[in-house]
């Protein structure tokens, strides 16, 4: 994140960029984007680099309640409008063992997984409560992106 920046503007900008870098390579589109993060404490957990690193962020969220921030943007070359807009889920992870937690990396491919987890996965076991929209937390708000096509007049 930049200086000073929420979890909820760097999610929204990391969306903005990777529309905006695709928009650049193509003409009369629509470019739909999205990032998702995971916080806690107000610490962003984004894809963890290796194995050790997954079980570091799993042990972060053992137990305790965490937030998925997903951004999404759409990017309407035609009538040069942008909408964007931003989802939130609160989700509550059961404790788990350290062992668990590395049965579970093994388990599941989860290195392009924010918060090194996947919630229609395995992860599901651990999972006791989530509070806001469930594909959310999937990476992909599929109400949100509905909403966001409709306004740009892409979809319905």
């Amino acid at each position: 994140p930049q200086s000073g920046e929420s979890p909820e503007q760097f999610v929204a900008r990391a969306a903005r960029e990777k529309g905006t870098e695709v928009a650049s390579r193509v003409s009369n589109s629509v470019v739909l984007s999205a990032d998702t993060i995971v916080t806690i404490d107000g610490r962003i957990l984004g894809k963890p680099l290796d194995e050790s690193d997954a079980v570091r962020m799993l042990m972060l969220l053992s137990g305790r309640q965490h937030e998925v921030y997903t951004a999404v943007c759409v990017i309407g070359q035609l009538h040069s409008k942008t909408f964007e807009g931003l989802e939130k889920t609160r989700v509550w992870f059961n404790s788990m063992t350290e062992t668990q937690a590395l049965e579970y990396v093994r388990r599941e491919p989860v290195l392009d997984k924010a918060g090194s987890y996947a919630i229609q996965g395995f992860a599901q076991v651990y999972i006791s409560r989530i509070e806001g929209n469930y594909s959310n937390v999937m990476g992909f708000p599929l109400p949100l992106v509905c909403e966001l096509l409709s306004r740009s007049k892409v979809y319905f």
